[in-house]
């Protein structure tokens, strides 16, 4: 009797994290209202958590069509090492943004008491039942001194602490970060710290990274953090090593390479003489494979000329400016027969105009944007909007074919914990995904994760503003930016889909590839990861 009661406290503690409402319209839908700044909200609210389970089979928007046999443990990415529009939102708890409105998000409860507050009297229900005296005395306290109210609400959270699991004790911390309660937040990062490890599972190391990040926000150094990450980076060519590993023994970037060149070629398949725009070319390895696959079709290779357009951070990465990519580019094209020519384009896509680009008369345009759209700011940041300016420049050149590739998460202008958990749950699955291919104790994993995904993990969740560079927004806001920028979508073909299905049959079972809204979404289990679409 005793095991079944504890069995059905637990499974309530998780009903109170991750409630989903159900009428809740999908943040992939566009809703032509007016924006309104959320970056300081702190509402809170949870997805459906179900029998130890954290999926998203609640959630339409991020969940695979295929959900696996086996839920993941605890499955709630930026790959800027590769891997909005506005928050068009008119009510917080029905809005496109926000993908975790919970019936509690609109709770009245007394003028004083914080969102923390409310989130753990909820969880003390679900422990202890309606009647607790612990309860009853924190809500006496509170309606006279706010002294002892934060005392009680300590005690009460380390009380807690031992019934939930790493998840939820993540997800009160950050609430704690977002009310800006400085003890109660230091408290809980301390006593987390213990429970978290590099070379753990998956929401360990995770869980590792995330601390650091609500660590620095609640010090006010997220950015002096990030920064700092980037300077402690290693040499260029361990850099280059570690995100070589995560190019082999996952498909995220050969996922992003071979639709797009997929997609490049059956569009070109006639063409003489072919231009493409490249807005994050790092080693240049994607076109090393075309080069490969125009040399292998029958007849006369077209002539091939790349622009690159890549920034000091891959160039660090490289060891050297895009020169060093070109060189090794017209070596590879030499060998393979390809006729071909090299343009750097030095910057930013921040700074990038037509002149920079180089187009010319009667060359066919291609124009690739993997993983990288993301990181320019949008109408949220500055009223500049370089995210739709440059989508609007690129319309101006007429391509023939534009191909994106960005990660499906919803990082963009959702409030603090919104961002949060939105972080939790695609890292989890990406974490995941890493350790079925690479070993608990193996450094190059460690060094992989840390290198190569931290620093994007710590940007989200510590920075604000123009701090903060990471900026993933679900597919649904991407089909409208380009919308409104006029182009028009263009399904991938059958072909297309069967080259990724093929690459694939590389990589673990629990990869799900899913055909959606004329796009391909590459997925672990039951979340979408990254999605590819091509315009015109």
């Amino acid at each position: 009797m005793q095991t079944s009661k504890n069995h059905q406290g637990t499974a309530a503690v998780h009903g109170v994290f991750y409630q989903h409402q159900k009428e809740m319209t999908p943040y992939f839908s566009y809703n032509n209202t007016q924006p309104h700044d959320t970056a300081e909200q702190t509402q809170m609210s949870f997805q459906a958590y179900n029998q130890g389970y954290f999926t998203l089979d609640s959630a339409p928007p991020t969940t695979m069509c295929n959900v696996s046999d086996s839920p993941s443990d605890v499955s709630t990415s930026s790959i800027r090492s590769q891997f909005s529009p506005q928050s068009y939102i008119s009510d917080p708890h029905h809005s496109s943004d926000n993908n975790y409105g919970s019936p509690f998000s609109g709770s009245s409860m007394a003028d004083d008491s914080t969102e923390l507050d409310r989130r753990l009297r909820e969880v003390e229900i679900a422990l202890m039942g309606p009647d607790s005296c612990v309860i009853d005395n924190h809500y006496c306290v509170l309606t006279h001194n706010e002294h002892l109210e934060a005392s009680s609400t300590l005690k009460r959270l380390l009380e807690l602490l031992p019934r939930l699991d790493l998840k939820q004790a993540l997800c009160l911390c950050a609430q704690a970060v977002a009310d800006n309660d400085f003890s109660v937040a230091s408290t809980l990062l301390d006593e987390l710290s213990n429970k978290v490890s590099v070379s753990g599972e998956p929401i360990e190391r995770l869980a590792a990274y995330m601390l650091e990040g609500l660590r620095a926000r609640l010090e006010l150094s997220g950015y002096t953090i990030y920064k700092k990450l980037r300077c402690e980076q290693p040499t260029s060519s361990q850099l280059l090593s570690y995100m070589h590993i995560l190019y082999e023994v996952c498909p995220y970037y050969q996922f992003a390479y071979m639709s797009a060149n997929l997609v490049i070629q059956e569009v070109m398949e006639k063409e003489s003489s072919i231009h493409i725009i490249d807005f994050q070319i790092g080693m240049g390895t994607q076109w090393v494979l075309l080069f490969q696959c125009l040399a292998n079709k029958p007849g006369r290779p077209p002539f091939v000329r790349i622009t690159a357009v890549d920034d000091s951070n891959s160039a660090y990465a490289r060891g050297g400016g895009l020169e060093v990519v070109g060189q090794r580019l017209s070596k590879s094209a030499e060998s393979h027969g390809v006729p071909f020519q090299f343009h750097a384009a030095a910057m930013s896509g921040c700074q990038v105009e037509c002149e920079n680009l180089r187009v010319q008369p009667g060359e066919a345009l291609a124009v690739n944007f993997p993983y990288m759209l993301h990181h320019m700011p949008d109408e949220s940041v500055s009223t500049t909007n370089h995210r739709d300016r440059l989508l609007r420049l690129v319309k101006s050149l007429s391509p023939r074919v534009v191909t994106i590739v960005e990660q499906e998460s919803n990082t963009n202008t959702p409030p603090f914990m919104h961002r949060f958990l939105e972080t939790l749950d695609y890292y989890t699955a990406m974490f995941e995904s890493i350790d079925v291919a690479l070993g608990r104790d193996d450094k190059k994993r460690i060094n992989a994760e840390q290198h190569c995904l931290a620093r994007d993990i710590v940007n989200m969740i510590a920075c604000e503003n123009e701090e903060r560079v990471e900026r993933h927004e679900p597919y649904g806001k991407w089909r409208a930016r380009l919308s409104m920028a006029g182009f028009s979508q263009v399904t991938l073909s059958m072909s297309v889909n069967n080259g990724i299905r093929g690459l694939m049959k590389n990589f673990n079972q629990n990869y799900r590839l899913e055909e959606w809204q004329g796009a391909l979404c590459l997925g672990w289990k039951t979340r979408r990861l990254a999605t590819c679409s091509s315009w015109r």
